[in-house]
C-alpha cells in the first residue's frame, strides 16, 4: 500500500470516528476524547521522556472528576446537596474550579510560546515537563469538553465547527504557502511554513466561520449577525492559536529529535500530531466563550 492511501485511509477512519462519536451522544464524544488524551500524554511522555504511568493515571482521573463535576452535576446535586444544603455552592465550586483550572491553561500556554523562541533550549527540566504536561497536554481536554457545552446543553455542533476551522486553516494554509510562499514564518522551527500560508490559512478559515455561521449554526434572525462575528472571530482565534500550537509542537518533536509524535495514524504520525492546534486553541476559545457570556 504506498504512503498517499495508506494517510487516506487512517485520516478517513480518524474523521469518521471523530465524527460519529461527537454526533451519537455525549458519552461517546467524552470517552473518545479521554481515550485520545491517554494516547496523547503516552506520546508527550515519549518526547520529554518521563516515566508514562503516573501522567496517565493523574491525567485521566484530572479529566474524568472535572466532566464528572462540570457536567453531570445535576444528577449528583441531590447527593451533595445533602451534604452542602444549598445548589449555590455547588455552582461557585464549579465557576471557581473553571477558573482556576483557565489560569493554570492560559500562565502555561503563555509558557509554551516564550519556550517557542529560546534558540538555545535542547533540554527541558523536569518541573517545567510536568508542567507543561498539565497545562499544555491535560487541561486542554478538559476544556475541549467545556467549549462543546457553549453557554447551555451540549451541542456538537460546537465542536464539530471548531474542528471544520482548524481543518481549513490547516488545509490553506499548506495550499496557499504551497502555491505561493515565499517568506518563511518560522524556519528553524517549522522550515515549510510560510507567512503567506499563515495568512491564507485565516482567510479560508474566516470565510468557513461565515459559511459555519450562516449555514449550520443556523442562528435565529436576530441573533444571525452576532454568529457571524462570533464565528469569524474563532476562526482568526484558530488561525492564530493553531499555528502557535502546531509550532510549540514542532519545537518538542526537534528536541527529542523525531519526525513525528507517534505511529498510531499510518501516515500521519501520532494523535498528538492531529490535535496540537486545537488542544493550544481550546483554553483561549473556553475564555472567549466566558467573556462573551460575560459580556452578553
Amino acid at each position: 500500500m504506498n504512503e498517499t492511501l495508506k494517510r487516506a485511509i487512517s485520516g478517513a477512519v480518524y474523521i469518521v470516528l471523530l465524527l460519529v462519536s461527537i454526533l451519537y451522544s455525549t458519552e461517546t464524544f467524552f470517552i473518545l476524547f479521554g481515550i485520545f488524551l491517554i494516547i496523547t500524554i503516552y506520546e508527550f511522555c515519549n518526547l520529554v521522556q518521563v516515566h508514562k504511568v503516573f501522567p496517565i493515571i493523574f491525567g485521566t482521573t484530572l479529566y474524568t472528576a472535572v466532566t464528572l463535576v462540570s457536567h453531570y452535576s445535576a444528577s449528583t446535586a441531590e447527593i451533595i446537596n445533602k451534604l452542602l444544603n444549598t445548589n449555590i455552592k455547588i455552582a461557585i465550586n464549579i465557576q471557581q474550579l473553571n477558573i482556576v483550572l483557565l489560569v493554570v491553561a492560559i500562565v502555561v500556554s503563555t509558557k509554551c510560546i516564550i519556550f517557542l523562541f529560546y534558540d538555545n533550549i535542547q533540554k527541558i527540566s523536569t518541573s517545567s515537563k510536568y508542567l507543561y504536561l498539565i497545562g499544555y497536554i491535560i487541561l486542554p481536554f478538559v476544556f475541549i469538553t467545556k467549549i462543546s457545552f457553549g453557554v447551555k446543553d451540549y451541542n456538537p455542533k460546537i465542536i464539530i465547527g471548531l474542528f471544520i476551522l482548524i481543518w481549513t486553516n490547516d488545509t490553506f494554509a499548506y495550499i496557499v504557502g504551497k502555491s505561493i510562499g515565499r517568506n518563511k514564518l518560522f524556519e528553524r522551527i517549522s522550515p515549510k511554513k510560510t507567512i503567506e500560508g499563515f495568512v491564507g490559512g485565516i482567510l479560508f478559515a474566516i470565510l468557513a466561520g461565515y459559511l459555519i455561521s450562516k449555514f449550520y449554526i443556523q442562528a435565529s434572525p436576530e441573533h444571525s449577525e452576532k454568529s457571524v462575528i462570533i464565528w469569524t472571530s474563532i476562526a482568526v482565534i484558530v488561525g492564530v492559536a493553531g499555528t502557535i500550537g502546531d509550532l510549540i509542537e514542532s519545537k518538542f518533536k526537534r528536541i527529542a529529535g523525531v519526525k513525528d509524535s507517534g505511529s498510531i495514524m499510518p501516515g500521519h504520525g501520532g494523535i498528538l500530531d492531529r490535535l496540537d492546534s486545537v488542544i493550544f486553541v481550546a483554553p483561549i476559545i473556553f475564555l472567549f466563550y466566558q467573556i462573551l457570556n460575560y459580556v452578553s
